[in-house]
């Protein structure tokens, strides 16, 4: 395996994600009720293991590695904004998210927010996932893929999060909501 398969894993995952969070804005525009702690369980994801695991991932290892080359930094320039875009939409998720737990309707604010990052996920993983098929064949070498393979599954940390993020999709695809 190699670094860019993991974070193609990751992507995977992510698009489980985007299932459920797309699930989730329509059924809040239809007037139905999600358990507020289901979709806190989405913006635990998205600050625990899209931002703080797949992006470092990409930010602190991937990217600057493909960059030495000279190669791709103008969409890697454009990742590194689009990422910090999502940081912004899940931050507003919460934001709203905590204002209708304590009480002001911030349904369509929430929906809203979901939506948005919905779409961002399915337009950024899709350029991601290109990128990773040109960087894959073009730039990184085979020992390059082997050392950020061993360096991403070095941090067990990440590898805990990891499965906690896919025990936590795995439990909203379950919830009667989704299953609706």
């Amino acid at each position: 395996m190699s670094g860019t398969e993991i974070l193609r894993n990751d992507h995977r995952q992510i698009r489980r994600l985007e299932k459920v969070i797309v699930k989730c804005y329509t059924q809040l525009y239809e007037g139905k009720d999600i358990p507020f702690s289901d979709i806190e369980i989405m913006v635990l994801i998205m600050s625990e293991f899209m931002d703080a695991i797949h992006y470092a991932r990409e930010e602190d290892q991937y990217f600057p590695c493909i960059a030495t080359y000279d190669s791709l930094k103008q969409e890697i320039r454009a990742f590194m904004i689009e990422h910090e875009f999502g940081r912004r939409i899940a931050s507003n998720i919460s934001k709203y998210l905590q204002k209708w737990k304590s009480g002001e309707n911030q349904r369509e604010p929430v929906a809203r927010f979901l939506k948005a990052y919905a779409v961002y996920l399915d337009e950024h993983l899709t350029k991601e996932d290109k990128f990773f098929d040109i960087a894959e064949k073009q730039v990184l070498s085979q020992d390059e893929e082997k050392m950020m393979y061993e360096e991403f599954r070095a941090v067990t940390a990440v590898v805990t999060k990891l499965d906690e993020m896919i025990k936590s999709v795995d439990y909203l695809e379950t919830t009667p909501w989704m299953k609706n």
